[in-house]
């Protein structure tokens, strides 16, 4: 593939050597109004001709390789991104950059008129691309913020389906984060993971409360909201992943938590937290919310009952005669009988064990 490249390359840069020299005869003429294609002998002007195809041809010879390399890495990493992007957003691009070089063609028009070609010419290539590329930015930036689908399957009212259907489209929706994910610092490290697709979304009133936070006169919040603005920057220059500052804001919506859900259900977002009240709230609104402490439970290592595990009694529990212990992983484990052996080492035996959004807790008793 890379030797017909090169080829093709090559036979072009041996037309352009000739074209160079219409060129210019082009400027002479058009400077002097001397034709210099019939003021030069026949033999003259082939020899000039054949020079000029030679030296363009031997100068692609050696640009051929570096511009062979530069396309197939563009195409590679153009075909990476359209890949990983949603269908949604590769038929926004496209549309985009079909109505970019629609506007293109209509400013370029009047610029045609112009008979000098080496003015025209490049100034129609510029319109061209900037037309295409504003038109494929446009279309992609408007597309995430619309929620409802554009093509239903009947008309006058919504369809429960979109006619086209992304598989996709929960994977890449947006990521909106919230404050207490961003303090709790777990966010850095699962991103890094690449669990995440699509964009992650910051929004500018939670990077206000993270600010407030940081400025605050209590030692223990303010040294949280640096580590979460810490995070933030972290995540922004360390790790290959899209990420949006959003200027979005509802000056009508006094709390944090409202204002995230109000957004993620204007993107199709999803929330992603470890506040278990902002989970509770958003199942009820029906808003999709990420809660890393599910994902943390779900990587922990499962407990049946019955098993059997060595633990050190560190405290009192609630009820009378409870102690409490826990595993490496911050797992609580209430053991039965055991607030009288605070500071000992245990084997206790695994009777149940009650897992939630808000954690894991488990039951044992003393083995025998």
């Amino acid at each position: 593939m890379k030797s017909f490249f090169r080829t093709i390359i090559i036979l072009a840069g041996i037309a352009i050597g000739p074209g160079i020299v219409m060129l210019v005869y082009s400027a002479v003429q058009g400077l002097t109004g001397m034709d210099p294609y019939l003021a030069l002998l026949p033999w003259a002007n082939l020899l000039i001709f054949i020079v000029s195809a030679i030296v363009s041809g031997i100068i692609f010879i050696f640009l051929s390789r570096p511009i062979v390399e530069a396309i197939i890495k563009f195409v590679n990493n153009l075909e990476e991104h359209l890949v990983n992007s949603p269908a949604k957003t590769v038929v926004a691009a496209a549309v985009g950059l079909a109505f970019g070089l629609l506007i293109a063609f209509l400013l370029s028009w009047p610029i045609d008129r112009i008979q000098i070609i080496w003015i025209s010419l490049p100034v129609d290539i510029i319109v061209y691309i900037l037309c295409g590329y504003i038109g494929v930015r446009v279309a992609v930036k408007t597309s995430a913020k619309v929620n409802r689908p554009i093509f239903s399957r009947a008309k006058g009212k919504q369809a429960e389906e979109p006619f086209f259907k992304e598989t996709e489209e929960e994977i890449s929706r947006p990521k909106i984060l919230d404050t207490s994910v961003i303090i709790d610092g777990r966010i850095f490290d699962i991103c890094k993971t690449g669990v995440f697709e699509g964009t992650i979304v910051i929004p500018e009133f939670v990077l206000s409360e993270l600010r407030h936070i940081a400025d605050s006169a209590d030692s223990l919040k303010r040294s949280k909201g640096r580590r979460g603005l810490d995070i933030l920057n972290k995540i922004q220059k360390e790790l290959d992943i899209p990420v949006e500052i959003s200027s979005v804001d509802y000056d009508d919506v006094a709390e944090v938590d409202a204002k995230l859900l109000r957004m993620a259900k204007d993107m199709g977002g999803m929330v992603v937290t470890n506040d278990f009240n902002l989970n509770k709230v958003a199942a009820v609104q029906g808003v999709s919310v990420f809660n890393i402490n599910d994902l943390s439970n779900a990587v922990k290592p499962v407990l049946l009952p019955g098993e059997e595990l060595s633990v050190t009694i560190l405290k009192e529990g609630k009820e009378n005669g409870q102690g409490i212990a826990y595993l490496d992983d911050g797992t609580m484990i209430v053991v039965e009988n055991a607030s009288n052996r605070i500071g000992q080492t245990l084997e206790v035996a695994v009777t149940s064990v009650l897992q939630t959004s808000a954690g894991r807790m488990i039951f044992a008793k003393i083995s025998e």
